[in-house]
């Protein structure tokens, strides 16, 4: 039996800090989410203030037997910035400060000769500012912002890119840094058939997976006219927007177009006839639907998709989910 143990650490972007700590063998899974703080809510829009006292975190369970809690804070420090306690990067604010939290008297003591020890160094010129406090909860994130580098891997590699964290560890650490590069689409991260039918309803797994159609009229997302995005049910990945729905007469939700081209593939399906071109969700390999040349112009194509391929995510959570990129298109002119 696998004997499993929690560690919690702060350093900046949660998604960044997942991807890092996602890589090393012996880390069972990452959450992101946040700690730290007094009030007994967290929530992106609130912890986003800066006002809760949480900060963004990852929560690792961890084998012991594979790798050690000194090999974590090695780990951490080389993807920080540690002389910053007023943020991380480009993101600034009380939110995004560096802390480790420790579980036990043990984790304390192995933080504290860490830092100790990464002091000696001399690497770093000025004082070191990562805070060392009692784990006093955590607060899992949402759902979009769970393995965000996979989710969507080329928004992430850009923003990384654009933070300066890992030019930042090149310069400090060089060949040491062992810097982290987001997984690939996909990678890893292909559930088994066990876990789609756990994660998926009948009716979703029916859809998705065995390509089968809902009944019209019948389904969630058909009638629906409040503004926001539709993502892939499995991977999160966005897939349509409500800007461009519209009412087919066919009783399935109907876009002109797809809000990102590059998540989705078709391919020709012979399963009728006359033959049909479908659609699918390219990272999950999810279908959605098919694809008809007789939408309404300029297009003159209608995406028919099925509600049971698709989680519908409100303009007004698209900033906590992880979406906040396409929140521009629900704002006023």
């Amino acid at each position: 039996m696998t004997l499993k143990r929690k560690a919690t650490f702060a350093g900046g972007c949660f998604w960044c800090i997942e991807a890092d700590f996602l890589k090393l063998p012996g880390v069972l899974s990452v959450t992101s989410g946040y700690a730290g703080g007094a009030a007994e809510e967290a929530r992106y829009e609130l912890v986003a203030t800066g006002r809760t006292g949480h900060v963004e975190a990852v929560q690792l369970v961890y084998d012991p037997g594979q790798i050690s809690y000194d090999e974590l804070l090695d780990w951490f420090w080389r993807h920080i910035d540690p002389t910053d306690g007023e943020g991380q990067f480009v993101d600034r604010g009380p939110q995004y400060a560096p802390v480790i939290f420790h579980h036990d008297v043990e984790q304390r003591r192995l933080a504290e000769a860490s830092l100790e020890r990464l002091e000696k160094t001399g690497r770093f010129r000025v004082p070191i500012r990562v805070d060392i406090r009692p784990y006093t909860g955590f607060y899992p994130a949402e759902d979009g912002h769970q393995k965000y580098c996979r989710r969507r891997p080329a928004h992430y590699a850009q923003y990384r890119a654009g933070s300066g964290r890992d030019s930042f560890l090149e310069e400090v650490w060089g060949a040491e840094a062992s810097p982290v590069a987001p997984p690939a689409a996909g990678e890893g991260d292909s559930p088994s058939e066990k876990e789609l039918r756990a994660r998926l309803t009948p009716l979703q797994y029916h859809v998705t997976r065995e390509s089968g159609t809902e009944p019209p009229f019948a389904n969630e997302h058909w009638d629906r006219k409040e503004p926001g995005i539709y993502v892939d049910v499995l991977s999160g990945d966005p897939l349509f927007a409500s800007r461009d729905k519209y009412d087919s007469g066919t009783g399935w939700p109907s876009f002109s177009r797809p809000l990102e081209p590059e998540s989705i593939d078709t391919r020709r399906d012979e399963s009728l006839f006359p033959p049909r071109t479908e659609v699918l969700a390219r990272r999950s390999g999810n279908h959605l639907g098919h694809v008809f040349p007789d939408g309404p112009p300029p297009m003159g194509m209608r995406y028919c998709m099925n509600s049971a391929a698709l989680r519908f995510v409100p303009a007004r959570d698209l900033e906590r989910e992880g979406y906040g990129a396409y929140r521009s298109l629900f704002e006023p002119d």
